[in-house]
């Protein structure tokens, strides 16, 4: 285990540097552009005979459990970190429009990708059944807020436009999630769940989370209020973090929506109230130190994944179609209602162009794709996701900052 975490930590700081030094694109973009570039080279010497490293590049994925690693370990700690810096005030000025997009958005981006797939995709000579459909459906439709929030902070989109977006991402992790769970369940059982039970899967996930996030905040924020000293203060947020996601899962809540909640209270409350400048700074510095070092190696290794994913001819235009139902799914879901809200949304001029093409897919969709039950119908899952989420970091990622000149700073 030690040897897996040496290589991959000492391969993310090769191509975090070289990216710094040479290419200069945001970090996880260009870790993860150039472990791309990286796989590919190497499946066109095994192409050619030359497989020695192609081999032990296979040999360490194949160590690896992405979807456990992201899933039980990395998650938590990133959406923590990314929750612990959002305005709380700020949120609560936007919670009818971040609810409005992180529930009822995904919800409807589930539905519109699963049913269009299902008719389009014998199309291109692959199908799937309804239910995988589904799956996929409830995996993409969550906008990654490692993704998102990185590429926001150069963006520099107007306060009200980066809480929401911010907000979102951050909220519709724990919907998709239960989703997920619902379709998989389905599939299961071989029966789809009655309108009911999955509303009783969905408040039990999503306001569990949310209620278990609060009590853990909280709880961390009295803790931290009775001492003053950044080592236990830090030791604190971390156990909260890993101790309480951990729990999560045993109370069968959403985990994700706990973190967000409980890294807002910290992030506000317990920052304000409860530490002193040199806390506050210690605290700062660990976790954005945490985030940074995390995010370069689950983008490195998404960039690595492209060796393990199934790679035909007949797939090209099915992830062609999944790319672009995904993009109107969007639009249909997000952009749409804002656009018909217009200013009643509070939002600037061009908000729904940027919320649109803003919503960025990562490696939680790829960590949710690795998870599924191997077969055929996984191989096309995975396939189809890791299209859509190499599209949507090379293609939109690089290109937001410009959506949001556009359309918003030339506007407002």
């Amino acid at each position: 285990m030690l040897d897996v975490f040496a290589a991959c930590l000492t391969l993310t700081a090769l191509l975090a540097y070289l990216n710094h030094r040479f290419v200069g694109l945001p970090p996880t973009v260009g870790v993860m552009g150039i472990a791309l570039l990286l796989s590919i080279a190497l499946l066109i010497l095994d192409a050619v005979g030359i497989s020695t490293w192609h081999d032990y590049e296979l040999s360490l994925l194949r160590s690896i459990d992405f979807s456990a690693i992201l899933m039980q370990g990395m998650l938590s700690l990133l959406l923590f970190a990314g929750a612990l810096h959002v305005d709380l005030r700020a949120l609560r000025r936007y919670g009818w429009q971040v609810g409005l997009l992180a529930v009822v958005g995904t919800i409807c981006s589930t539905v519109l990708i699963g049913g269009a797939l299902y008719y389009l995709l014998p199309m291109t000579g692959v199908s799937l059944p309804m239910a995988w459909c589904m799956v996929f459906g409830a995996l993409i439709s969550p906008t990654d807020p490692i993704s998102v929030m990185g590429i926001l902070s150069s963006a520099k989109a107007p306060a009200s436009l980066e809480i929401v977006i911010a907000g979102e991402s951050l909220f519709n992790d724990g919907v998709g999630l239960a989703l997920f769970v619902l379709a998989m369940s389905a599939i299961a059982d071989a029966t789809p769940p009655s309108a009911t039970a999955a509303a009783r899967l969905l408040l039990r996930e999503a306001g569990g989370g949310i209620a278990f996030g609060l009590v853990l905040g909280y709880l961390s924020f009295a803790l931290m209020s009775t001492i003053d000293s950044y080592q236990e203060e830090v030791l604190i947020t971390l156990a909260t973090v890993l101790g309480g996601y951990a729990l999560a899962n045993h109370l069968h809540v959403s985990g994700p929506l706990a973190m967000v909640v409980a890294g807002l209270i910290v992030g506000n409350h317990a920052r304000a109230e409860a530490m002193s400048d040199t806390t506050r700074a210690n605290v700062d510095m660990f976790w954005h130190l945490l985030d940074a070092i995390l995010n370069a190696v689950l983008f490195m290794l998404v960039g690595l994944e492209i060796v393990v994913v199934e790679r035909s001819p007949s797939l090209v235009l099915a992830s062609a179609t999944a790319v672009a139902v995904t993009l109107a799914a969007r639009f249909l879901s997000v952009g749409l209602p804002l656009l018909v809200l217009g200013r009643r949304a509070g939002l600037p001029t061009g908000a729904w162009q940027v919320l649109t093409w803003g919503g960025l897919r990562g490696g939680i969709s790829v960590a949710l794709a690795l998870s599924l039950p191997a077969g055929p119908e996984q191989d096309l899952v995975l396939a189809l996701t890791y299209s859509m989420v190499v599209f949507s970091i090379l293609g939109q990622g690089l290109t937001v900052v410009a959506v949001v000149r556009r359309f918003v700073l030339r506007h407002n």
